[in-house]
């Protein structure tokens, strides 16, 4: 077996996908997480959220750490912050956990020259998208040294998209789909600005 690849690995299957550097909350209420949280808890260590679907769950998710516990109930339910580290397939189910786990093979990206047009333009397309959403420009030295996953991190994607993402051991072609996911967002937000612009106008275009 691979030297990454880890068994007795707690498996969250949810119906959502977590990124790498991406804050996901976290509600904890049947008696099976809480056991699993319990022991995260004290150890330390890592779970996975994987996406779990109509036809079940997907072999490929998002590795998350325990940021912070946000609540803890009088009937132990918790509501904690949790962050995506990196991600990982699964190797083999395992069942003999009292909470769903699995051998689990910590990914890591292919070797490759780093493609410098494609991470500018990102960049780019980043920046223009947190301008147009928030009217804050992004400080230009955070973003030099922002990854792809780090800038979608921070977006709404859909969960196709953001599983496309996590399946790409390329960050190369990381950069580059997220370009096209940050170009169609903008699409959307100028639509929907467009729409409001036209209900507020009782659907006359105004002129001055």
């Amino acid at each position: 077996m691979p030297d990454r690849t880890v068994r007795d690995f707690p498996l969250f299957p949810l119906p959502l996908v977590a990124l790498p550097h991406e804050l996901v909350p976290l509600h904890i209420f049947e008696e099976r997480y809480r056991i699993m949280f319990d022991e995260l808890l004290e150890s330390a260590g890592e779970f996975g959220i994987v996406w779990l679907t109509e036809s079940g769950t997907k072999a490929i998710g998002c590795a998350c750490e325990i940021e912070q516990v946000l609540e803890r109930t009088d009937d132990g339910r918790l509501n904690v912050l949790t962050r995506g580290t990196r991600p990982f397939r699964i190797v083999e189910r395992q069942d003999d956990m009292p909470y769903p786990a699995a051998t689990v093979e910590l990914l890591s990206d292919k070797a490759e020259a780093v493609d410098v047009r494609a991470a500018e333009r990102a960049r780019e397309a980043y920046a223009e998208l947190v301008v147009e959403a928030t009217d804050h420009e992004p400080d230009p030295l955070d973003l030099a040294g922002k990854t792809a996953y780090e800038m979608a991190a921070t977006v709404d994607f859909g969960l196709d998209a953001k599983q496309g993402l996590l399946d790409l051991r390329s960050e190369n072609a990381r950069m580059r789909l997220v370009t096209r996911l940050f170009k169609a967002a903008l699409k959307r937000l100028d639509f929907v600005e467009r729409a409001q612009a036209r209900a507020r106008s009782n659907g006359k275009v105004r002129f001055g």
